[in-house]
């Protein structure tokens, strides 16, 4: 059978995936990297392939125009997320091991130096090192240090709630309009500031604000849209998910359109003033939106 040619317009979408594959295995090479500098943080074991390639991608597709270097800190702030959460969630058998990971973490946020045997703030303490070289830190820092310390707070607040569930202790379970306003835990906001201030997109608080207003609301889509590709896997690894606090899918469902137009809305409104910003944005919205409807970063349960 004949191979139809393709159209130049197709030869052209072609290549522009080409390169985003192509950038996609540059960042892999350098989380690989990261990976082995911290082989503590991740054990084979969930750690597989699937977790490693995802970011890549997502990073690589949500900055097509970028380079490996221009990416690089939003793809290991990721991957810190990464290990953060599994720390939190699955390794962690008490509050008081909880407490002790966010409270390392947070140290963080005030140039203390991490203390050499915790590989999780020896991993952050290079992503901020990094950081400080950008000509924007010393305006922004605040910002990167509330994006951390609210991810950080969403997660051990999760964490509660999680074993309020359980335990059996519905009356300490959150709220769907609680739960949605816990998002912080999904991590894209921490991931996009840190992009931002990385290839100093902009200058100060007052520029970063409405990007992160929309980012945020990308965050509580996202987080209803993961919630339902993983269901089958919470249910199998003990984590807490929307969909076993009451809420039916025909609901989320709803909410995810709901928030998609907010978004929209919002992304729109930055199109004259940050283009680029609000390509990223969109794609990563629309890019996430397609991933989740077949996956997770975990892959299978």
């Amino acid at each position: 059978m004949a191979i139809p040619l393709a159209s130049r317009d197709e030869r052209a979408t072609a290549a522009e995936h080409g390169r985003i594959c192509a950038l996609a295995t540059d960042c892999l090479r350098d989380l690989r990297d990261c990976a082995a500098a911290y082989p503590e943080l991740f054990p084979p074991d969930p750690f597989g392939p699937t977790v490693f390639s995802g970011v890549a991608l997502a990073n690589a597709f949500g900055s097509p125009w970028a380079t490996p270097d221009q990416i690089r800190i939003a793809t290991r702030t990721a991957l810190w997320a990464f290990a953060a959460d599994w720390l939190v969630d699955y390794v962690a058998t008490s509050w008081e091991e909880v407490d002790e990971i966010i409270r390392g973490c947070m140290a963080v946020t005030e140039s203390v130096v991490p203390a050499t045997e915790v590989p999780l703030q020896r991993f952050l303490a290079s992503i901020r090192a990094e950081l400080e070289t950008s000509a924007v830190w010393p305006a922004l820092s605040a910002a990167w240090c509330d994006a951390l310390r609210r991810y950080l707070r969403a997660n051990a607040r999760e964490w509660k709630w999680k074993t309020a569930y359980t335990g059996g202790d519905t009356s300490a379970l959150p709220t769907f309009a609680e739960y949605l306003a816990n998002a912080d835990n999904f991590g894209s906001h921490l991931v996009n500031v840190s992009h931002w201030i990385s290839n100093e997109s902009v200058d100060g608080p007052e520029r970063l604000r409405p990007l992160a207003v929309a980012g945020e609301e990308i965050q509580r889509t996202l987080r209803l849209v993961n919630d339902l590709a993983s269901y089958e896997r919470d249910l199998a690894w003990g984590d807490l998910n929307i969909l076993m606090l009451g809420v039916g899918r025909d609901e989320v469902d709803r909410r995810i359109d709901e928030l998609a137009g907010d978004c929209d809305r919002l992304i729109g409104a930055l199109a004259d003033g940050f283009p680029r910003e609000a390509a990223y944005l969109r794609r990563q919205l629309g890019y996430s939106m397609g991933y989740y409807g077949m996956t997770d970063y975990w892959g299978a349960a």
